[in-house]
């Protein structure tokens, strides 16, 4: 027989090496009934385990399904193991810079969009990518509890070879946890030699003895248990990673639009320093003319000059900002592939028209962000894990009343003559535990509860904060707003004021001093436009934050 048990267990270890290699879909789900487990708003009187839902206590069907799903695994998929070698050997794609824009540069109303910028993030950021995979997390938490229905192999040989009393015992058996309760079990025993008298019921028939029986709770761990518990934990744990993957995504798309914002801005103010340089360069030819015919003196020429070096060196400010920020957008601006594409200057567009939300959307707003924001869904979801602990608590306040059922059979030639191991044993017992001061269980239900009271007046606030969110982002919205419409109309009167300067310049009747002060304050307000509109634009991004409208599909990175 221990020549029998010593080959059979190192199958048994081959066989868990390989199924570790191979994992079924199906064996990391979890029964529909306790997939579909809502246990309601947290209680402010203590829960009775009766007030459990019935898909959480004894349900036949859905027991028959987590059985079949329980079975040792039907490998259908195998899973890919990811070492740091692999990761190194990846190539990055460096993405190539492209040209400096030329002296007719000029956005236009067909560059690139915001959403494409968006549907990349989607589709290829990185960041996301690493948020999805807690997904994989949260289903092998959820795996881990499920091994705890595991059926489990026992085997023992325990021999005296030496002594008054020379004895070999061999075992072996299974074990099956079941999920409402209790465990099934089954096995094999067989022992020879010559016992001592008070050990005789180690004996055994010429051919073994058959066991087989069962124990059910009848009062604690009948509708919970520390199994039970552990795995709607980790289901709800399963569904809780959703919200995270939702905030993620939610700031990624907003610093995405940021950029993309702080791209374009670049590139109007591009236009501008383009624009005022060849203001200047246009007056070269002409005030160098009139100092050769001695209407000017030569120092207005000079300090044209100047003026053209250090409007120069503003361009050339101006081209590294957009670069910098081209090379800022593409770490969210990526290929069909998902590598990083650095937008070229033809892709910039102009800024679209700026639009004003109508003031009586905001309180319908505010209402669907508080149906949106992920936030709220996850504080939903550790409510019920709440409410598991407590109802797990006052599982381990009730006794512990246990029935337990054996029946056994030996076979084979006698091996005593009374052959007392010959007729067929059922065995029934009943075991009872039944705690006094029950300090540990009335000591979780006062520490679940007073969690429970935290999660409530953390709920408030959470949907406080969101609605103040909302409000100020919109009240944020309308100021850039009419500030920028102010910073337009400064721009007009601004370079209304300069061209009438030039105007006099050109007739004699003003200097280069007052064209250049007339030309930097309208520089200045066409760039003080520009950080309006930029303000309005990220006010928006913040507005679509607050509302949540980026919902990442169920199918992304499954």
């Amino acid at each position: 027989m221990f020549r029998v048990l010593v080959p059979l267990m190192s199958a048994m270890a081959i066989g868990c090496a390989g199924t570790q290699q191979k994992v079924s879909q199906t064996d990391s789900e979890v029964p529909a009934a306790v997939a579909r487990i809502s246990l309601g708003p947290a209680p402010t009187e203590p829960v009775e385990l009766s007030q459990v839902p019935p898909n959480i206590q004894r349900d036949e069907e859905a027991l028959a399904k987590f059985e079949e799903k329980s079975e040792l695994p039907q490998t259908s998929q195998e899973v890919s193991l990811v070492s740091s070698e692999a990761i190194n050997e990846e190539v990055i794609a460096i993405p190539q810079i492209p040209p400096l824009p030329d002296e007719n540069f000029a956005p236009s109303r067909t560059g690139l969009a915001l959403e494409e910028v968006i549907d990349s993030v989607y589709q290829s950021y990185p960041l996301l990518d690493a948020a999805l995979y807690s997904r994989e997390v949260a289903a092998g938490d959820r795996l881990q509890t499920l091994g705890e229905f595991d059926r489990k192999f026992k085997a023992a040989t325990e021999n005296g070879p030496m002594g008054y009393y020379k004895t070999y015992r061999q075992h072996i058996g299974l074990v099956k946890p079941l999920y409402q309760g209790g465990e099934v079990f089954a096995g094999y025993k067989i022992g020879r030699g010559n016992f001592q008298p008070w050990y005789k019921e180690r004996q055994t028939n010429e051919a073994g003895e058959f066991k087989a029986g069962f124990s059910v709770p009848l009062s604690r761990n009948r509708d919970i248990d520390a199994r039970r518990a552990a795995l709607w934990r980790a289901t709800f744990g399963v569904d809780a990673v959703e919200p995270d993957i939702q905030a993620q995504l939610i700031g990624f798309v907003q610093e995405g639009t940021y950029a993309y914002w702080d791209w374009v801005a670049a590139g109007a103010k591009l236009v501008i320093a383009d624009q005022i340089l060849k203001l200047a360069e246009s007056r070269t030819d002409r005030i160098r003319s009139q100092v050769e015919n001695g209407f000017l003196d030569p120092p207005e020429l000079t300090d044209n000059l100047r003026l053209v070096a250090e409007r120069s060196g503003k361009r050339a400010f101006a081209e590294r900002k957009l670069q910098q920020a081209a090379v800022k957008l593409s770490l969210y601006y990526r290929d069909a592939y998902g590598n990083p594409l650095i937008p070229g200057p033809d892709k910039i567009p102009t800024f679209p028209d700026l639009k004003l939300i109508d003031p009586e959307q905001v309180e319908h707003d505010s209402l669907l962000a508080l149906e949106r924001r992920p936030e709220i869904y996850a504080l939903d979801l550790f409510q019920r894990q709440l409410d598991i602990d407590h109802s797990e608590a006052m599982n381990d306040c009730l006794p512990a009343v246990d029935l337990v059922m054996a029946a056994a059979q030996d076979v084979g030639y006698r091996t005593d003559p009374k052959n007392d191991k010959g007729p067929f044993q059922l065995d029934a017992m009943l075991y009872v535990d039944v705690p006094i001061e029950r300090r540990k269980a009335r000591g979780k239900i006062q520490s679940v509860s007073g969690k429970i009271s935290q999660l409530n007046a953390k709920r408030k606030l959470t949907e406080e904060k969101i609605v103040a969110e909302v409000e100020s982002a919109y009240a944020g919205l309308i100021g850039a707003f009419k500030q920028a419409k102010q910073a337009e109309q400064a721009v007009g009167y601004a370079e209304d004021l300069a061209r009438r300067e030039r105007r006099n310049f050109e007739e004699g009747l003003s200097d280069l001093l007052k064209v250049t002060l007339r030309e930097q304050y309208a520089v200045e307000s066409a760039e003080k436009a520009v950080d309006a509109k930029l303000l309005y634009f990220k006010e928006q991004a913040d507005y679509r934050a607050a509302l949540a409208e980026d919902q990442l599909p169920a199918s992304r990175g499954e």
